[in-house]
């Protein structure tokens, strides 16, 4: 009967009323782009044997190291959904049937799972076309290396946005179309995906930068041999490193984003429709569903934004081709925003939600000039470290942490401004001063998935970068002739900042969407405790037991950025020795006259990557869980406020802190290659020797520690929701 039900209602909800017709339509459509530019890439020869030897080595590292991480994410996951599927059934959630969230969970960490292996399995494939393609010219290599990121970027768009479209409509037909119920067991979708990313993203960072630190200060400093000479030993781990990191690591990252966003954004809008109904107001399902269809047509959008970029052969400026094909993006959401709300809000309410939409995507946009302004060689910042190098490593260092800690200042205003300005504008579209509270969350939630709607073409700026390394990689190891290593180099500065502004937008997402998880924590608590949100959603941190929560959420954030940059350390010194090792007992590498053993070093940045990961990915899961039970049976009326003040600081320091390192990390990598362009002295200078201890500095920070703070911050609040029960009496 419930599954005669369930296509009942599916047949329903796809109806014109609701525009929820265009989820399953954008998936059909985005997937057939992608099945397109497969074959356009893939189509591409894959250059000589030298460039083959290379190609074949890295996707073997590569793809070996993700099936030794999956098996652990898997086991660990595993675990972890018995024991919420036992807890569930044992009614420790309040009802049997919680034992559906394990499901969600594992759907949603198999789901996070697969987007980091396509981004892997794309970028090692496209790595040796784009050097192919750049012996005959920059333009060919731009269109292969961004056309290919576009193939992760579709495709991991397209599994977030249809994994959530089909829990809700199978749960609410297994639940008999329970709302409420079915939110709350789907959070363990959310839940799932933000764990599975986190290792993914911690591991990756770790395995990608003990590589690289450990090939550059022993291969550039100490041997003066140039970045991805074929003598290095840590050459091969480094390259396969670009891709467990940037590739698997992010693609998993903004799944879960947009997943936990997603669902953030519906819990908020059930809330709405709720207090309308109790406020004597009418209220339909577009309240509940809007957040879906915008993102089915920023997916559209995103798809023509990606099929515009272009780039002429004697074009040198990649930087204004992405922001082209971005400007098309956003341009189309804006387009869609104002017609989606139109058709499914009230017509007397419509636009201030609009309104909101707008600002989302202008803070989608100031990010990424921030950003730019911050980690590209064209500006003061990146080239201020880079002068600083003339004096030393010392003042690299000094001058490269004092411009991290400015750069948290530009991207805090915009995601102020954003905040103040989307909850504004949703209380002023209230009908009654009753509603407003929910209102005013609802404006952040439509503002935070409008800029989501383009995570489709900002993954495939994302996903770009590391191609573009690999293939210089590639044509600096095969001795392919300067110019084709001088396409690539172009292509590669281009990659480090769309890299950094992509984890600018994934933090200004996580931040504006703050308030969503926050939402959707105190919405839980005021169902469980027979209230209304604007009545839980009340946190005093005045209050001293309510502050120690706040504490230790801040405090957690600083720890783990410590024992994730540890963690590089440890295995990059392992890398170092292992490098000068071969060096010293082996002449002949140096000498050209025999070849250098990459297995070790990738064994050494595998095994180092997998015993460091564990420990740090589960402190957000043990910290606040734990926090919650003791003060449960310790303080149990302030428990829940008490939590929330945990989430809301860990997440305010962990904007702050990932702001920091990514931006940091990114401006210190392109001061050192604003010096290679033949500034300040050039290659092998004492500028560029201090340049590179910079680059070191900031490769932990920008590619570990930073980009695992934007799924921390997001799995601290979804871990909350799902187990919020257990914190109140």
């Amino acid at each position: 009967m419930g599954y005669a039900w369930g296509y009942v209602k599916m047949i329903d909800i796809l109806n014109v009323d609701n525009l929820l017709f265009m989820i399953p339509v954008a998936a059909v459509v985005a997937l057939a782009f992608a099945l397109y530019f497969y074959k356009d890439i893939f189509s591409k020869d894959t250059g000589t044997p030298d460039m083959q030897k290379i190609s074949n080595a890295i996707r073997e590292g590569a793809m070996a190291y993700l099936a030794r991480q999956y098996k652990t994410i898997g086991i660990i996951s595993v675990i972890l959904a018995a024991i919420l599927g036992i807890a569930g059934a044992l009614e420790a959630f309040g009802d049997s049937d919680k034992w559906t969230i394990a499901i969600a969970f594992l759907i949603g960490a198999g789901f996070s799972i697969l987007s980091g292996y396509i981004g892997m399995y794309i970028s090692v494939n496209a790595n040796i076309r784009t050097a192919s393609a750049a012996r005959r010219s920059l333009g060919e290599a731009f269109k292969c290396s961004f056309r290919s990121g576009a193939i992760s970027g579709i495709a991991v768009a397209t599994l977030s946005l249809m994994g959530v479209f089909t829990l809700i409509v199978a749960y609410d037909a297994f639940f008999g179309g329970d709302k409420t119920f079915t939110l709350e067991t789907i959070i363990g979708y959310a839940f799932g995906a933000s764990f599975a990313a986190l290792f993914a993203q911690l591991g990756g960072g770790i395995y990608t930068k003990a590589a690289d630190v450990g090939a550059d200060l022993v291969g550039k400093v100490e041997a003066g041999i140039p970045e991805d000479d074929p003598r290095n030993p840590a050459v091969i781990a480094d390259l396969v490193g670009d891709n467990v990191g940037d590739c698997a690591g992010r693609g998993a990252d903004i799944f879960e984003s947009t997943a936990a966003e997603i669902i953030g954004s519906m819990v908020i809008g059930l809330a709405v429709i709720k207090i309308l109904i109790s406020s004597g107001f009418a209220a339909d399902e577009s309240w509940y569903f809007i957040p879906l269809v915008l993102i089915a047509f920023g997916l559209i959008a995103s798809l023509v934004g990606i099929f515009v970029v272009r780039m002429k052969n004697d074009d040198t400026d990649i930087y204004r081709t992405l922001n082209i094909g971005y400007y098309v993006t956003a341009a189309l959401i804006v387009i869609s925003l104002g017609f989606v709300t139109w058709w499914m809000l009230p017509e007397d309410q419509w636009y201030f939600f609009f309104g909101c939409g707008l600002i989302g995507v202008a803070l989608g946009v100031a990010i990424i000039y921030i950003t730019q302004y911050y980690t590209s060689g064209s500006w003061r910042p990146v080239k201020q470290i880079a002068k600083a190098s003339e004096t030393g490593p010392a003042t690299n260092v000094i001058e490269g942490i004092a411009m991290g800690l400015e750069t948290t200042v530009m991207p805090i205003i915009a995601i102020v401004l954003a905040i103040v300005g989307t909850y504004t504008l949703g209380t002023l579209a209230a009908p009654s001063v009753a509603v407003e509270f929910e209102y005013g969350l609802f404006g952040t939630a439509i503002g935070t998935i409008a800029m989501l709607a383009s995570s489709a073409f900002i993954l495939a700026e994302d996903t770009f970068g590391p191609i573009t390394d690999n293939g210089g990689g590639i044509a600096e190891m095969s001795n392919q002739p300067k110019e084709v290593r001088d396409r690539t180099d172009k292509l590669d500065s281009a990659g480090n900042t769309t890299k950094a502004l992509t984890k600018g937008y994934a933090m200004g997402s996580a931040a504006l969407a703050a308030f969503l998880l926050f939402a959707a924590y105190f919405e839980i608590v005021a169902i469980k405790q027979g209230k209304t949100l604007s009545e839980v959603f009340n946190v005093n941190i005045g209050d001293p037991l309510i502050f120690v929560g706040a504490l230790v959420g801040g405090m957690l954030v600083f720890f783990f950025a410590a024992l994730a940059i540890r963690a590089v350390r440890t295995a990059a010194s392992a890398m170092i020795e292992e490098v000068r090792r071969q060096f010293r007992e082996d002449p002949g590498i140096m000498a050209g006259t025999s070849e250098p053993s990459y297995s070790q070093c990738v064994d050494i940045a595998t095994k180092g990557a997998l015993r460091a990961m564990v420990f740090p990915a589960l402190l957000p899961i043990v910290v606040p869980v734990s926090f919650g039970v003791i003060y449960r049976f310790v303080f149990p009326e302030i428990a829940p406020a008490a939590v929330g003040a945990l989430i809301m600081v860990g997440t305010v320091v962990g904007i702050l802190m990932a702001n920091f390192l990514n931006n940091g990390g990114g401006a210190w990598d392109n001061a050192k290659k604003y010096i290679e362009e033949g500034n300040h002295g050039g290659k092998k200078s004492p500028a560029h020797a201090a340049a590179v201890v910079g680059d070191t500095v900031g490769d932990p920070f920008k590619d570990t520690a930073g980009p695992s703070i934007h799924v921390l911050v997001k799995l601290l609040s979804t871990i909350c929701l799902v187990t919020a029960v257990l914190f109140i009496v």
